[in-house]
């Protein structure tokens, strides 16, 4: 399975143009959120709109950037697993949007517990899909926020400023991928146990990912590449 990682767009539609040739290549979009630019809450429908030109099958969530009244845009469009489960092609994935409260100047701040509560669906569905250590073994997380102590949530003078609790839960229930960003000065990749995450930068900037995932024999799936990019 092979996997066209986005995060922060931010009303940039020149940069998916540009795109074309990996949109045509990929069996599924995984975005990180931040539909809008900075401040230009209306960006946001357009670039969905290209998004949704581009490949059928997107998986997305809210970015801090984003009106959180514009998931049922992406709700309507069949592209949000803000808060929800989706599977595709024996793939469970579920995300969380928005950003932690910081400077209060954009208009998706949650805290933690709010942002993690997002992933309720996975804890309900755990008993159906978990292994007897509560560990998954198909799950992918999309999550705007970045776990904490990563290379994908360090600003540039090396403070870490993602989530302790996203960390925890990552650690707790083992999905094979975890997609984030928000940090655009923290595109990164980081191992954390059998986790992969991946920050892939901000496309606004030019910068996107690559991932290519498989199922063992047992039906266990994980990542064989990961890989930074840009335009």
């Amino acid at each position: 399975m092979k996997f066209l990682v986005l995060s922060d767009i931010h009303g940039d539609l020149d940069n998916l143009d540009k795109l074309d040739s990996r949109f045509k290549e990929a069996d599924a979009v995984l975005f990180g959120g931040d539909f809008a630019k900075f401040e230009h809450e209306e960006t946001g429908k357009p670039v969905l709109e290209k998004l949704l030109s581009k490949h059928e099958n997107i998986f997305s969530v809210l970015g801090n950037c984003d009106n959180p009244e514009f998931l049922s845009d992406i709700e309507n469009a069949d592209v949000s697993v803000e808060g929800a489960l989706a599977f595709h092609e024996g793939i469970a994935i579920c995300g969380s949007g928005g950003g932690t409260k910081f400077t209060g100047t954009t208009p998706f701040e949650r805290d933690e517990d709010e942002i993690l509560s997002d992933y309720n669906v996975v804890e309900n569905s755990s008993g159906e899909c978990a292994d007897e250590n509560g560990h998954w073994s198909n799950l992918i997380l999309i999550m705007h926020n970045p776990p904490k102590d990563t290379a994908c949530d360090a600003l540039p003078n090396g403070i870490h400023v993602g989530s302790e609790k996203l960390r925890s839960y990552i650690e707790k229930r083992t999905p094979f991928l975890v997609v984030t960003g928000h940090i655009h000065e923290s595109a990164g990749i980081e191992k954390l146990s059998n986790t992969t995450v991946i920050n892939p930068g901000s496309l606004a900037e030019g910068k996107y990912g690559w991932i290519e995932a498989e199922k063992d024999s047992e039906g266990n799936w994980s990542v064989k590449k990961a890989e930074l990019l840009s335009l």
